[in-house]
């Protein structure tokens, strides 16, 4: 049975349900649209050059009108970093944060100067508001930052709760843990459907405290002799708040190493949210006057990203930081998938320089902010929501979701396992799913460029890193189409021109032969067509002779 439009509302996932951030969600009734969270995600290992890539906003154009507000769950990138590229694209509409959102959206908006400034109206657990037809009410959440809600938004249709991130901690560091009484009161007048994030329902069990993981950090800084140089998330701030508590125990000066890192602990500590003694903070060049038994550096870098202050004392490229013998280094957070070789190498150049090196494989010095299967579980136990849609996570971690919901006596036909671009129709009694209804392709960031870069600038990055280019220049003569000379040619990244003279001279030969035949005898000279022949048989001679394939750039200058 279709459901009548008047009689429905619309929940719509314009990124992060098949992926890991990027997450926007569109939630509709009547011709009003409240979004949830504007994020990017980091770009694939086939994606040369890109930033960032960020939702596809193609929908809302038009609809800018019709948006109501923009509710945003925590101060994560992945939920607010593509905020400065979408939100002047889409009316400017209210942003409705946490206090430690909106300090690092404001932040950030320093290094986009040419925008205005966002307008940013601040939630607070319980305290429900009014946007259009929605009344929404946030909830407290514990995550790995501070400020963390996630929100229940009811129409007259019926409610839908969206998690955000979210672990089940009853003794987490530097704030209170979820309000389990809320949750259950939500369950108990009524959800329609429960949105959940899916991050960490592959993992069995119940997620780590936090408590255990300064008891085990705690236990490191005690064995330490040398320096402590820890390396984490710039945006892991309750983590950030341990190891400078920790450091302050045991005697020891900090300094932070990283702009994100600095700002973010300098916007958390004017929110009362990170407290350091005075005297504890250090600028580095300061705290190396020290003994080593007295010095904490916290860095960023701990993906082994190559631009991180990690990586680049690691390299001998930082201007006061170098590994020496003794220094305790301290992964405090898991491996990203897909980083696990950078990481790998990091490790192994800190080794060779003599450090200590710790991590989560090694003992418990990390936990998840998303909670494993058992917290996925109560969850479902406490909202009781009628229908449910796993959200937040790769396609593996949406169907382990979904299989949990099916432990818990959902009915298939009660679970909208979807991915970005479906529409999921709501009425109070029944759920439709439309799939790819939405466009939801890649929007990549690279510099200043938003959407500039599509999939045949891409392929050419691809095959420039994979092959290189061999640019070919020659003389033409315009009346006749026959070479003057012998064609210059440029090769980069596909071989070393003085130590292949004998394939350059017999792609010279071949170039020269193909002009001439595709100019013809006679006649007006078709250029383009002269242009293509000499690429495609230069592209194929290449890959005869080597079986690789540069990028081949004909250069005919006519004269």
């Amino acid at each position: 049975m279709t459901i009548k439009q008047e009689e429905c509302m619309r929940v719509i996932p314009l990124g992060g349900l098949g992926e890991v951030g990027r997450n926007m969600m569109l939630i509709e009734y009547g011709n009003k649209i409240l979004i949830i969270d504007i994020g990017f995600r980091m770009p694939e290992y086939d994606m040369p050059g890109i930033d960032y890539i960020i939702p596809n906003i193609s929908y809302l154009k038009g609809k800018e009108k019709d948006i109501v507000g923009v509710l945003i769950t925590h101060g994560h990138y992945d939920h607010i970093g593509a905020i400065p590229y979408i939100l002047p694209r889409i009316g400017n509409p209210i942003l409705y944060a946490g206090n430690m959102a909106k300090a690092i959206i404001l932040k950030r908006q320093d290094d986009f100067k040419d925008q205005p400034k966002p307008k940013i109206i601040i939630v607070e657990d319980r305290k429900k508001f009014r946007l259009g037809p929605f009344e929404v009410e946030p909830f407290r959440q514990t995550h790995s930052i501070m400020d963390n809600f996630g929100f229940v938004v009811t129409t007259p249709v019926g409610s839908v709760v969206n998690t955000s991130d979210f672990k089940f901690d009853n003794n987490p560091v530097n704030e209170p843990p979820s309000d389990y009484e809320h949750i259950k009161e939500i369950g108990e007048k009524g959800v329609l459907m429960l949105m959940s994030d899916s991050t960490n329902s592959e993992e069995p069990g119940h997620s780590l405290s936090e408590e255990q993981i300064q008891e085990n950090l705690d236990k490191v800084f005690a064995q330490t002799e040398g320096r402590v140089i820890t390396a984490t998330f710039s945006s892991l701030l309750n983590r950030l708040q341990q190891l400078i508590t920790l450091s302050e125990k045991h005697g020891r000066k900090v300094a932070l190493e990283g702009y994100s890192m600095r700002t973010n602990i300098e916007a958390a500590q004017k929110l009362g949210h990170i407290k350091v003694k005075k005297g504890t903070l250090l600028k580095t060049k300061d705290i190396l006057s020290y003994p080593d038994n007295k010095i904490t550096i916290l860095c960023t870098g701990a993906q082994g990203e190559g631009n991180a202050v990690l990586m680049r004392v690691v390299n001998g490229e930082h201007p006061h930081l170098k590994i020496q013998k003794g220094d305790t280094v301290i992964f405090s957070s898991s491996v990203i998938p897909g980083n696990e070789r950078t990481v790998q190498f990091v490790k192994d150049k800190l080794y060779r320089q003599g450090a200590n090196v710790f991590h989560h494989k090694m003992m418990d010095i990390h936990a998840s902010g998303h909670g494993n299967q058992e917290e996925k579980r109560e969850m479902i136990r406490m909202t009781k929501p009628k229908f449910f849609m796993p959200m937040h996570g790769q396609f593996s971690m949406l169907v382990n979701h979904e299989t949990i919901a099916k432990e818990e006596k959902y009915p298939k036909e009660n679970i909208a396992l979807v991915e970005n671009g479906d529409i999921v129709t709501l009425s109070k009694d029944s759920l439709e799913v439309t799939r790819e209804a939405v466009q939801t392709s890649y929007v990549m960031v690279d510099g200043l460029g938003v959407g500039d870069v599509g999939e045949v600038v891409l392929r050419d990055r691809q095959s420039l890193a994979q092959d290189g280019m061999f640019v070919i220049i020659a003389v033409v003569d315009r009346q006749t189409g026959r070479v003057k000379g012998s064609p210059d040619i440029i090769s980069r990244g596909f071989i070393y021109l003085r130590e292949s003279k004998d394939l350059l001279r017999e792609t010279r030969k071949k170039v020269i032969q193909t002009i001439n035949k595709a100019a013809g005898s006679g006649g007006a000279i078709n250029w383009v067509y002269v242009r293509d022949s000499v690429r495609n048989a230069t592209g194929e001679y290449l890959y005869e002779k080597t079986q690789r394939r540069p990028m081949v750039l004909p250069v005919l200058i006519e004269v």
